[in-house]
C-alpha cells in the first residue's frame, strides 16, 4: 500500500486540521514557533474562511486556521508548487487575518498576533539557503521591530539538511517523506511524529481518501498545463516585449486566451507585468 503525501494540502488538513490530533498540532506548532508553552494549553482549530467585508472581495481559504490560548491567529499553509504569486497571496492573507479581528468600535488595542506558517516544496525564498526563514515588519536600517502583530514562517521542504537533527527538521521530513523508510526515520527521535504516521497509514487505508487525494493531484496537474499552455509560443514574452517597445501587440485578445486557459487574474498579472484591475476589465468586456 503507498503512503499518501503528507505534504498535499488535502492530506495534511485531515491530520493538522483535525480537533482530535490537537497533539499531533500542538507539536508541530511547538517546533516552529518561538511562544511560551501556555499558548498551546488552549488551541482552538476555527473556520478556515477569511472575513469577506464585501460579496464582491477576494475569498480566501486557509489550509489550516488555528487561536491560541490567548487569541493569537495562527495560518499554516502547504504549497507544492511554484506559484509566482504566492509572496502576495500569503501577504492578503495575512492582512486579513489581522482586519477581520476588529468589528466596528473595537479598539485597535484588542488586536492580536496573525502568524502565517508557510510549507513550501520549492524555494520561496531565493535570497537565502535556509530552510526556516522568520519575517516580520522591522526598521529598514536598523532592524527594530515595529511591532509583533505580524510573522510570516517559510519552511522549505527542498533544503532540508542531511547532517542536521532537530524537532523541526523532524516534521519537515515527515511531510517530505514519501516512502515507509524515510517516514520511520523522521519519527525516529519524536513518538509524535511516529503518531501522525499511524494516522497517515490509516487515512492511506481509505478508499474515500485516495479518491480525494487523486482529484488533488489531477488539479494540480491540470494547473500546470494551463500555466505551461499560457506561457507556449512566446505570448506572454510577446506582451511584456510589445509593451516595452511601445508596440500595439493586441494583448487584450491574448488575455482572453489566458483567461480562457483558465489562469486567473493574479496570475496573469504576476508573468505580464499588466495590472490586475487591467485584466479585470478586460475579462468583464469579453
Amino acid at each position: 500500500m503507498d503512503i499518501l503525501s503528507p505534504k498535499t494540502d488535502v492530506i495534511f488538513k485531515l491530520i493538522f486540521g483535525d480537533p482530535k490530533n490537537k497533539n499531533i498540532l500542538t507539536d508541530f506548532l511547538e517546533s516552529v514557533l518561538d511562544l511560551s508553552a501556555d499558548e498551546y494549553e488552549d488551541i482552538t482549530i476555527v473556520d478556515p474562511h477569511l472575513t469577506r467585508e464585501y460579496p464582491n472581495d477576494k475569498l480566501g481559504i486557509l489550509d489550516v486556521k488555528l487561536t491560541t490560548k490567548s487569541g493569537k491567529v495562527i495560518d499554516i499553509e502547504v504549497q507544492v508548487l511554484s506559484v509566482p504569486e504566492m509572496r502576495s497571496r500569503i501577504t492578503y492573507y495575512l492582512s486579513n487575518m489581522i482586519t477581520e479581528q476588529l468589528a466596528s468600535g473595537d479598539s485597535y488595542y484588542n488586536l492580536k498576533r496573525a502568524i502565517c506558517i508557510v510549507i513550501v516544496d520549492f524555494p520561496l525564498i531565493e535570497e537565502t539557503d535556509k530552510y526556516h526563514s522568520v519575517f516580520g515588519v522591522l526598521e529598514k536600517e536598523e532592524h527594530f521591530q515595529f511591532n509583533d502583530l505580524m510573522e510570516i514562517n517559510v519552511l522549505d521542504l527542498t533544503r532540508i539538511p542531511a547532517d542536521k537533527d532537530s524537532r523541526l527538521l523532524g516534521w519537515m521530513r515527515f511531510m517530505k517523506a514519501s516512502r515507509k523508510e524515510e517516514f520511520e526515520m523522521a519519527a525516529v527521535n519524536n513518538a509524535v511524529i511516529g503518531e501522525a504516521y499511524a494516522k497517515l497509514k490509516v487515512l492511506s487505508d481509505s478508499e474515500a481518501n485516495r479518491m480525494l487525494y487523486e482529484s488533488r493531484l489531477k488539479a494540480q496537474r491540470d494547473e500546470i498545463s494551463r500555466i505551461e499552455g499560457a506561457l507556449a509560443e512566446g505570448e506572454i514574452i510577446g506582451i511584456v516585449k510589445g509593451r516595452e517597445e511601445g508596440e500595439e501587440m493586441g494583448f487584450s485578445k491574448v488575455i482572453c486566451s489566458m483567461l480562457d486557459k483558465g489562469l486567473d487574474a493574479a496570475t496573469i498579472a504576476s508573468y505580464t507585468n499588466i495590472p490586475v484591475s487591467t485584466i479585470e476589465e478586460i475579462a468583464e468586456k469579453r
